[in-house]
């Protein structure tokens, strides 16, 4: 009987000897395969298109002198309703422009105890708002502007305000297919490393979609946009 005790007890301890070195062979197997499941290439897809602004935004300014405050008014009046009548006449829509309030400023408030009066009291700023989306029309108009000159209206333009701005709102459209052709780019340079390390390609392990910008193409067609977005992928990697 003590035997048969010794025997159970040495079996058991056999037992528990095999079964802690197979789990600890199994463990170490495990980190093995986690460790080469881990090993993975970050690249980067670039994704670059141009596309032609949708809407405009044009201010056209003008100013005007007097020293009679009523007189001043009317003819802003005058001016605005001469470069309404210039832009319909040009295939501008009506509806498409907008009259905002006259800025008047009188210069006898602001002498600041300078004994030099300036020749006119009053000065008023008018500006008259184009918003289309007929861009070739708008732009072809720009450069009939000097016609309003001619009719003594005096423009300004050199400052923040009167700057034209081109806009591209329909990037939602754009969107799937850019983000489709930098994750098509970012995959092609992962396969070109994987290649060269003698790897294959596996999953993505993660990926995070850059900013999309707009920007003019450049200084001279500001109503072309560069739109561009780029794409980070983490891909795994196996022998």
């Amino acid at each position: 009987m003590q035997n048969m005790d010794r025997f159970n007890a040495l079996a058991l301890a056999l037992g528990v000897f095999l079964g802690l070195t197979a789990l600890g062979w199994l463990i170490a197997s495990a980190a093995i395969d986690v460790k080469e499941y881990e090993r993975s290439v970050s690249v980067k897809g670039l994704a670059e298109e141009e596309f032609t602004a949708d809407v405009v935004i044009w201010p056209i300014q003008f100013t005007l002198a007097s020293n009679n405050l009523p007189s001043l008014y009317q003819d802003i009046d005058t001016n605005t309703g001469t470069i309404i009548s210039f832009l319909t006449g040009q295939g501008i829509e009506r509806q498409d422009i907008t009259i905002g309030t006259p800025a008047i400023t009188d210069k006898s408030a602001q002498q600041y105890g300078n004994q030099n009066r300036a020749e006119f009291r009053y000065t008023g700023m008018q500006t008259v708002t184009v918003y289309s989306d007929a861009i070739e029309t708008v732009r072809e108009v720009m450069g009939k502007l000097s016609e309003l000159g001619k009719q003594g209206i005096v423009l300004t333009g050199n400052n923040y305000q009167s700057q034209t701005e081109y806009l591209f709102t329909r990037l939602n459209e754009v969107k799937p297919a850019m983000i489709e052709d930098a994750t098509r780019k970012a995959r092609e340079v992962a396969e070109k490393f994987a290649e060269d390390s003698d790897s294959r390609l596996g999953k993505i392990r993660r990926a995070s979609q850059g900013q999309f910008s707009i920007s003019p193409r450049d200084n001279n067609t500001p109503h072309i946009k560069k739109v561009r977005v780029v794409s980070t992928i983490e891909y795994y990697l196996s022998d």
